[in-house]
This record gives C-alpha cells, structure tokens and sequence, in this order.
C-alpha cells in the first residue's frame, strides 16, 4: 500500500487550493500517523494505519518540494520579441513540417517596439524546416524572432493540462518561430543520438511507417501523421508507440540471450564463469542506454526500473514477478517525478502493468495457463485465450482513467492488440535491429522492405479498427470524486497472489 499511499499524498497536493491548505494537511497526516503510532500499542492494525498516513504526508511533501525546486519565472501575456538563445534539445516533428526546439535564452530579448523584455529561463519554439539552419544543434545559440505566450490553460474542465506539465518541466513560454534564424556558435555535437537516429530510420522508410519505427526505437513520434496516429488512438494501440514495458522487455531479454548464447561458446567460460548473472548484467546495462536514448519518459522509467529489479531478484534466486515490484517501481518513479503521478501516462502504465501482474497471480489463471503437457494446437490456443484475457482486463482496468483524463473509451483494443503485440514485438522490433545493424554494412535494405511491410500491416489493421461502428466512444467529463473512488476500489481489488498478501 505504501505507493498508493504515497501517491494520494500527491493528489493531495493538486487537489488543495493553495500553501496553506497544503500545510494544514501535512500537519495533519503527520499528526494522525504519530497519533496512531502512540495509542495504537504497536499492534499490526495501528501501525499499518500510521505508516499510511506518514506515507502520505511523504507524498505531499515531495511534491510540494518539487515544485518549489523547479519554479521558474512565466511570461506575463504575449508578445513578440527578438532573442539569442542557447539550444537546449531538438525535436523533429517531420509529419508537421516542423522543428520543435527548447531553448534557454541568453539575457533580455527586444520587442518589436524596441523595449526589452524579460523571457523565462526556458522557452519552447515550434520552426518550420525550412527556416532551421544547417548549423542548428543541442548547444549551439541562436538568434531569433518568435511569437510567445504563457502556457495555455485547459482548454476546458478536464482536458489536458499543458501549463501544469510545463511548470514542472521548467518552460514558461510557448511560440512560434519565424525566420531568419542565425547561428551564431554552431554546435560541435549536432543534433544528438537520438535525432540522427530518428532521422536515419524515418529516411528508409515511407510515411507514418518510418515514424513508427522511429518511436519503437527512440521514443520520437513526430514522423507520424496526425490521421495515422488517430487510428492507433481509436484502436487501442497508442501504447505501441509509447516506449515501456513491452520494448524495454524486448530490448533486455534480445540482449541476454545474445550474450549469453555469444559466452556459452567458450567452454571456459560455460565452466567457470556465472553466465546468467553475466547476461543479466548486459541486460540491466541495455535497459538503462535503451531508457536514456528514448528521452527518459515516465513509461520508460518505469519499466528500465521494473526490469532491473527483475534481474536483481533473478540474480538473488528470487521470485521476481510481484506486485511488490510494481509498488517498488511505483515508489522509486515518485521519489524522483512526484508530478508525474496526476498523468495519465503514470496511471494508464502501472494500472496496466498491476492489472496484469494481479490476474497471473491469482491461483486459477496461474494454473490454467501455466504450462501443461499437451500438443502445439492446444498450447497456443491456451496462449491466445491468455493475450485475449489479459487484453480484455487491462481495457476494463484502464477505461476510467481514460475517461478521466480523455472523455473516450475505446471497444476493440482487446482484440487488436492480440494481433499488434505480436506482430511488434516479434517481427517488427527484431527485424528493425537487424536493419540498423546490417545498415553498419550498406546492407539493409531488404529487411527495411520488410520492415515497412509489417509496419503498413500494423497501420491497416489500425485503421480498421479505428473505423469499425463504436471503436470509440466520447463520454462526458468525470467528476474528480467519482475518479478517486474508482482509483481507491482498485487499490481493494488488488491481489497480492495464493496467499491473499496484497503490495500494491
């Protein structure tokens, strides 16, 4: 319980109007935990009650000193004004003909009337390709005129909070660039890793496909168009493109088997050296270059995370595969991003990965699908009923948090996923491996055919899906209570496995 404590802590902190009422809170949980600590007499119920209510108190307290540690300065209203800036990060977003950047400006900018202005410490700037300069890098500085305005608001009650995500990613202006845009200290980096790699993958293949791609590898969707990536919404397969679990667990388990199949081939070593835990070491090392190389985001944090307690309960000889990883994970996400837990991104992975992690524990579906013998027919009938099964608890367990946060609900995902998962992970993702490493070569370009041929299967199924008669449907905004009583009927549904030991 003690993550879920945590985080109502953080809902908390949003929920409250302002310092005062944070304060008085915190005293309060502080107060009523220490409270049960002295009258309950040790016994199990009080102090359960009492690490709930410190815990919680926890949770506010992170997040009210995350948000002081990143408060920065907000533009006042919008303006129009000339700057030098120092890049801070570059993101193509090739479907829109656009280059995203992030800078950090470099003293006063000048507005058309000639009056300085003061700009916020960090400023996000949308450029047409053809205004970015060849020079243009991560570090180089530039000069530029652009049209700013404060993070927009909630459109409406409900909808997505831009200016609360840009408060904690320190951004206090968003615009629009418009050219010339001068180098004035050219980058000795270019652009990165990741966009050369985005740039590359998204170069061999045609439309959305190369996007998609470049998503499965480096987290960058901006080469996907806005219709394609609708129909991957409608269906139920947006998650493919959000780097997590299932491209983290490709990505370490192709590393293992890789280097330990490469370390059995010397029979000194296959004697002498503990291979598994040699493998599992290369593993955890994939999973945390695969994590930075994406971009870092909460998904991907959370399953870098749940992949190396995986493998340090592997290495120990333990039982990996628990809820107390996913609270484990859950924990060590808010110690650092306590903000992240009021996303949907948050909710929607850890409500999937904790709905899944509760149905295969659970004693009858363990020993169901668990391994029998039996014929080739049977066994992967048993597998699809599984993915089928799984798929359909996971849209059951997501569906108010996406009503929540999205006003929609989708019908289909269950079953597209049965064919998606597959399909991405055990031909899409090994196939663009083997492209990118034979590309070293010159020699990639059959399997990139075959890449986008999978991936134009992928986006036709997509699309099928999505136009199926009540793929979607939009529902009216939920109230915030009626969210928080579902989230808390979720935390007593969950099972902890055969002997009832809930760690949520």
């Amino acid at each position: 319980m003690a993550a879920g404590d945590a985080g109502g802590g953080i809902a908390l902190w949003f929920a409250l109007p302002d310092a005062a009422a944070w304060c008085v809170m915190l005293l309060l949980l502080v107060a009523s935990g220490l409270t049960c600590l002295a009258v309950g007499q040790g016994g199990r119920a009080a102090r359960a009650l009492a690490i709930g209510l410190l815990t919680a108190g926890l949770g506010l307290g992170l997040i009210w000193a995350r948000s002081e540690s990143v408060a920065r300065p907000v533009l006042g209203g919008p303006t129009i004004a000339s700057f030098s800036a120092k890049v801070e990060a570059i993101e193509p977003l090739v479907a829109r003909k656009l280059v995203r950047l992030t800078v950090l400006p470099l003293g006063k900018g000048v507005e058309t009337n000639g009056q300085p202005v003061a700009l916020p410490y960090r400023v996000r700037v949308n450029l047409a390709e053809t205004d970015a300069p060849k020079l243009l890098g991560t570090g180089a500085v530039v000069h530029l005129r652009a049209r700013l305005m404060p993070p927009p608001l909630p459109a409406v009650p409900g909808a997505y909070d831009f200016a609360r995500v840009a408060w904690f990613g320190g951004i206090g202006a968003t615009g629009r660039g418009f050219a010339p845009v001068a180098v004035t200290t050219p980058s000795g980096s270019g652009a990165g890793i990741r966009v050369a790699l985005s740039h590359h993958i998204v170069s061999r293949l045609d439309g959305s496909a190369g996007g998609i791609a470049a998503a499965l590898a480096t987290g960058d969707v901006g080469a996907i168009s806005e219709e394609d990536s609708e129909a991957m919404r409608r269906a139920g397969l947006a998650h493919l493109l959000s780097v997590s679990g299932l491209h983290i667990t490709a990505a370490v388990a192709a590393t293992m088997l890789i280097v330990l199949r490469l370390l059995a081939l010397s029979p000194w070593l296959a004697l002498h050296a503990r291979l598994p835990l040699i493998a599992a070491l290369a593993g955890a090392a994939a999973a945390i270059g695969y994590t930075l190389l994406t971009g870092s985001q909460v998904p991907t944090i959370r399953s870098c995370v749940a992949a190396l307690l995986v493998l340090a309960a592997l290495a120990m000889g333990r039982e990996a595969m628990t809820l107390r990883l996913v609270a484990a994970g859950a924990a060590c996400v808010m110690l650092v991003l306590p903000e992240s837990a009021a996303g949907p991104s948050f909710q929607l992975s850890f409500a999937a990965i904790t709905a899944i992690m509760a149905l295969h524990e659970h004693p009858v579906i363990r020993a169901f699908f668990g391994p029998h013998d039996e014929g080739r027919g049977r066994k992967l009938a048993r597998g699809v009923a599984s993915l089928l099964l799984t798929g359909l608890l996971v849209e059951f367990a997501l569906m108010p948090i996406a009503v929540y946060h999205f006003h929609k609900a989708g019908l289909y995902g269950a079953f597209a996923n049965i064919v998606a998962i597959p399909l991405t992970t055990f031909v899409v993702m090994p196939l663009e491996a083997l492209a990118l490493l034979l590309d070293a070569g010159g020699l990639g370009a059959p399997i990139w055919w075959l890449v986008q041929r999978s991936l134009d299967a992928l986006l036709w199924l997509a699309h099928i899906v999505a136009s199926a008669p009540g793929s979607v449907r939009s529902l009216p905004a939920m109230p915030t209570a009626a969210f928080a009583l579902m989230i808390v009927g979720g935390f007593g549904l969950r099972s902890g496995g055969p002997s009832g030991d809930a760690s949520g």
